[in-house]
């Protein structure tokens, strides 16, 4: 959820210039720079260079950022020293304040936390800037996920507010501390914060500030499937945002009034509503209300069963999600990106499940693959990202053979050479079925590459060695001891052990690295002797992988 106080301090986000306009940009930069190692003589040349650049270019992005930036900053900082020369604290704190505010605009977290404790401690005594200060360090709090101290500054910041007898700040007090309640999933008490702002403001006739409360309401009782209440609140405060011309809290409105018809099962005015939601926040250039629209949307279309339309939504999300992280839009973004990742695991497994849901010897093989990738990725000392690229793909890899008619998939037999050509095409299809998704991660290659063999016997490109991508090996292999170890339509399942001697009989089909970390994680599965034991020259049979490919296998492994 967004502060309501987060209003009164944020700026603008930083300018993200284009490639030809790079002098102007870099000139502010190294402005920047210089103001926050306290050379301000030196920064405000360096702002002066900036503007004199950007005139030059028409970059009128980094010229009006730089003009600000030399006024504003230029004058704040001023305006200290001339308050510590007379020994003036409450306006040095004024203006430590203001400094504060600006830095937290921009980003920078540290700075501006040290500038709100330096005005908290020098003009701490006078409540009405007291009260000011804890809010932002509140939203300090609010953007860096620390919600106990968001709760607690807001608090203070009440506290004093009510010191001063400011009806208006109470008002915005008790706003963020229903907001950071509701977060917190501290519904009651998210209520009363919100009936008590409310009626603040209504009585002062801030009908902003009434609208907000009365979205954020709506919110809670989604969430506590209060429904209808959440519908009416929506509804109240969408009036209210129409007489403002409030166009981006307009999109935050439509987006719970779609999620209550979703969740109500109306489907049709669900989407209606929260495409609503995207087109206006985005036309307004609010990016989270945008984010979290699309994240509503997607998980409206995952229900429908419209996955390929589901993954775009999140993926659009993710990208916005990783623009407020870039300009510290007052989120908690490092959880909002999280719990999105968790939706967009969700969605993917589901629909890996709902390939495999008609065959039942198929059924849980994506799911198998997925967690042996992830402790494989461990093993071989993959980052974090990329732990989540193989997990994904592992639950995504066999995503194209959706179009393989299922009496081929289920046949008992041998493939004929047709049979075999078109289920080897499965890899194609499941690029073509996702041509129009673009993943935050590299799945595309695991989909595409993941039955490549590192001696080049593989399909559908013949990859060689290192050409493969390691995602794509760890889930290849993965794929084929699945398929070996699990009973099929055609064939029994193996004992591990022996499916194990199988392949390592064919261990040139993956990389040494790739081959000694899935031995690792095979024997931590505890399903099997350890490696090196081999069965009898009679019984032994050569692993197919997954359609019985490249080799005159005794028995089929089909994933």
């Amino acid at each position: 959820m967004r502060s309501l106080g987060d209003v009164r301090v944020i700026g603008p986000a930083d300018p993200r210039p284009l490639e030809g306009m790079r002098r102007s940009a870099d000139l502010l930069h190294e402005a920047r720079e210089r103001e926050r190692a306290g050379c301000m003589p030196e920064a405000i040349q360096g702002y002066e260079s900036a503007i004199t650049a950007a005139e030059r270019s028409g970059e009128r992005t980094v010229l009006a950022e730089a003009l600000r930036r030399l006024a504003v900053r230029a004058l704040c900082h001023r305006s200290y020293e001339v308050a510590q020369q007379i020994g003036n604290e409450i306006l040095a704190a004024e203006a430590l304040n203001t400094l504060g505010g600006l830095d937290l605009a921009t980003g920078s977290m540290e700075d501006a936390r040290t500038s709100f404790l330096q005005a908290l401690e020098l003009g701490g005594m006078n409540p009405q800037l007291r009260a000011r200060v804890e809010q932002n360090l509140g939203i300090l709090a609010n953007i860096q996920g620390d919600l106990e101290e968001a709760i607690t500054r807001y608090a203070r910041s009440l506290e004093a507010y009510r010191g001063s007898r400011d009806a208006q700040g109470c008002a915005i007090a008790y706003h963020n501390l229903g907001m950071v309640s509701a977060d917190r999933e501290l519904f009651d008490e998210a209520d009363r914060y919100f009936g008590e702002s409310r009626a603040i403001a209504e009585r002062a006739g801030d009908a902003h500030l009434q609208a907000l409360c009365l979205v954020n309401q709506a919110e809670v009782d989604a969430a506590r499937q209060r429904f209808e209440n959440a519908r009416q609140n929506a509804e109240a405060a969408l009036a209210l945002f129409d007489q403002l011309g409030a166009r981006g809290a307009k999109a935050n409105a439509y987006r719970v009034i779609g999620v209550v018809y979703r969740e109500t099962g109306r489907l049709a005015l669900a989407e209606s509503r929260l495409r609503s939601a995207i087109e206006l926040a985005a036309s307004a250039g609010s990016v989270l209300n945008e984010a979290e629209a699309a994240r509503e949307l997607a998980l409206l279309y995952q229900g429908m069963g419209r996955n390929q339309d589901a993954l775009r939504l999140l993926n659009t999300a993710y990208r916005l999600f990783r623009r407020l992280d870039a300009r510290v839009d007052l989120v908690h973004v490092g959880g909002k990106v999280a719990e999105l990742e968790g939706t967009y695991l969700a969605l993917v497994r589901a629909w890996g499940q709902s390939i495999e849901s008609s065959d039942s010897y198929t059924f849980g093989h994506c799911e198998r693959v997925a967690q042996h990738a992830v402790a494989m990725a461990r093993a071989l000392g993959l980052a974090e990202e990329d732990e989540t690229t193989v997990l994904l793909g592992a639950y995504l890899h066999d995503v194209g053979k959706v179009r393989v008619p299922h009496e081929i998939l289920r046949k008992p037999g041998p493939f004929t050479r047709e049979e075999r050509e078109l289920v080897e095409m499965h890899p194609i299809w499941g690029i073509e079925l996702l041509a129009n998704v673009e993943f935050p991660w590299d799945l595309k290659p695991i989909i595409r590459w993941h039955h490549e063999r590192y001696d080049g016997s593989g399909y559908p490109d013949r990859l060689k060695g290192d050409e493969i991508p390691l995602a794509a090996q760890i889930v290849g292999i993965l794929d084929v001891w699945d398929a070996l170890t699990t009973a099929r339509a055609h064939q029994p399942a193996l004992p591990p052990a022996q499916a194990l001697a199988e392949m390592t009989r064919c261990r040139g089909w993956w990389s040494p690295r790739v081959f000694a970390a899935f031995v690792t994680v095979i024997a931590r599965d505890g399903r099997h002797v350890a490696p090196g034991h081999t069965t009898s020259p009679d019984s032994a049979t050569h692993p197919a992988g997954d359609e019985g490919q490249a080799r005159p296998p005794v028995r089929h492994a089909r994933s």
